[in-house]
């Protein structure tokens, strides 16, 4: 008992150490990065990075791929809805969204990894591989073609994938270390494979395009990039469980060098290019569980992430006939600060060889995208996001949804987490814009709905 009350003492001292050091004044997000990568993670706000105990550790903190047992997979979606209204100061509204009833390709993630052992590789039980897939900067966003800013923009999309190889190494038992490669990328199977920019020719136009032709830009690219994590426990129950995680991750964001067409009405007028100026990302976390023991586990977690997006400071369009089309963006760095708890009823009596789950999270974060650089694109501002959600775990010999056995075909576990979202985001006034006909008030909302699929062999 003695030991459990220190425990929680050191925790929470630490907890207001992170928050008194890292916060700044103002704590920012990351314009189209997605914090989100599996049900888990966002029912509590993203705050995953030190408890990083299920497959999506690949992407949370790989040095926590450790802890986990034999082999893992899991895959999951983000349903991703809501609405942008756009208030001009020259009259007219505008309302924009994802295009339908939810972003069509949704962002999506796959992650698979397995402690060597697990696969015959006995002389090395300290060492996890894992192979992932997701989708950290996405999107899509379209407003009508008849609209106020159509001469601005009609739609964007940014179906960017990562595919991510990574390893984990346990050093003893209070730190491990992991880190992999981000294999940035598009494919043909998700939306048209491309990043895209779709707007209306203005009137009185440099090219001589009659006015309110569609104009399109695009390009696609391949880039590698690198992550690397560090997982240390001061401290452990007697079953050998966490009750202090501290974490550190890194995340180095390359250059997207997007080559591809620019097009009027359909027709190829020029190639096209243009670079992305990925950020690199620094996670900062602290997880601790006052409850843990054979019944109920209860986890309370704190993670700071710092983007730095000063290396974006332009989208400019070089086209293959000589002329280039501005567009300056001059991002600024961001932070984003994320608070999640979650509870575990283990095997309760009224659902035995289940393992429940209640989580709940919360996420501040401000935009760093300048007024004058404002884009319809990325509609962003400052913004609270709410979150919960609920996993179920089921082992053998329980059935999942009560007809499959959770033991079949070699799986020893089988689960499932869902999780709801709400992202309020303030109205913000836009005023100085490079582009007159953005000025005015914007205000957007966003829902997502999480769900994933998960299966320990």
């Amino acid at each position: 008992m003695t030991t459990l009350i220190f425990c929680r003492l050191v925790f929470f001292c630490l907890v207001l150490v992170l928050l008194n050091t890292f916060i700044p004044q103002t704590v920012r997000a990351e314009g189209f990065r997605i914090l989100d990568h599996s049900a888990s993670a966002t029912g509590q706000g993203a705050a995953f990075t030190a408890q990083a105990d299920d497959a999506s550790a690949l992407h949370y903190n790989p040095a926590g791929m450790t802890q986990l047992k034999g082999i893992q997979f899991s895959a999951g979606t983000l349903l991703i809805g809501g609405t942008v209204r756009f208030h001009s100061d020259l009259g007219p509204n505008v309302k924009g969204g994802v295009g339908g009833t939810i972003a069509n390709p949704p962002p999506s993630s796959l992650f698979l990894t397995a402690n060597l052992p697990a696969l015959g590789f006995d002389h090395l039980p300290n060492w996890t591989v894992g192979i992932g897939v997701t989708t950290p900067y996405a999107l899509k966003i379209e407003y009508p073609n008849d609209s106020l800013i159509s001469p601005v923009l009609t739609s964007a999309s940014l179906p960017l994938i990562d595919i991510k190889p990574t390893l984990a190494y346990k050093l003893n038992d209070y730190i491990s270390v992991g880190g992999g490669l981000d294999i940035y990328t598009f494919a043909s199977f998700l939306g048209e494979g491309q990043a895209e920019l779709q707007q209306n020719a203005a009137p009185g136009n440099a090219f001589g395009i009659p006015a309110g032709t569609g104009l399109e830009a695009n390009g696609s690219d391949t880039a590698l990039g690198f992550n690397a994590s560090v997982l240390w426990t001061p401290l452990r129950n007697q079953d050998g469980l966490p009750l202090v995680n501290l974490a550190f991750v890194y995340r180095n964001g390359p250059n997207l060098d997007l080559k591809g067409d620019f097009l009027a009405g359909g027709t190829r007028l020029a190639g096209a290019a243009t670079n992305i100026e990925l950020p690199d990302v620094y996670t900062w976390a602290i997880a601790g569980w006052p409850i843990r023991n054979a019944r109920h586990e209860w986890k309370v977690e704190v993670d700071l992430d710092y983007a730095d997006w000063s290396g974006f400071k332009d989208l400019n369009l070089r086209l293959s006939n000589g002329a280039v089309i501005q567009n300056p963006r001059n991002y600024g760095d961001a932070w984003v600060l994320m608070v999640g708890t979650e509870f575990k009823a283990l095997s309760p009596s009224v659902l035995p060889n289940w393992d429940v789950a209640f989580r709940t999270g919360y996420v501040r974060s401000e935009s760093p995208i300048p007024d004058k650089t404002f884009e319809p694109a990325v509609p962003d501002s400052d913004f609270n996001a709410f979150s919960a959600g609920m996993g179920f775990l089921c082992h053998a010999p329980g059935k999942f949804l009560g007809i499959l056995p959770c033991d079949i075909f070699g799986v020893k576990a089988i689960g499932i987490d869902l999780a709801y979202q709400a992202l309020l985001y303030d109205e913000r006034n836009v005023q100085n814009n490079q582009q007159p006909l953005l000025n005015g008030k914007w205000d957007t909302t966003l829902h997502v709905g999480a769900l994933t699929l998960r299966m320990n062999f």
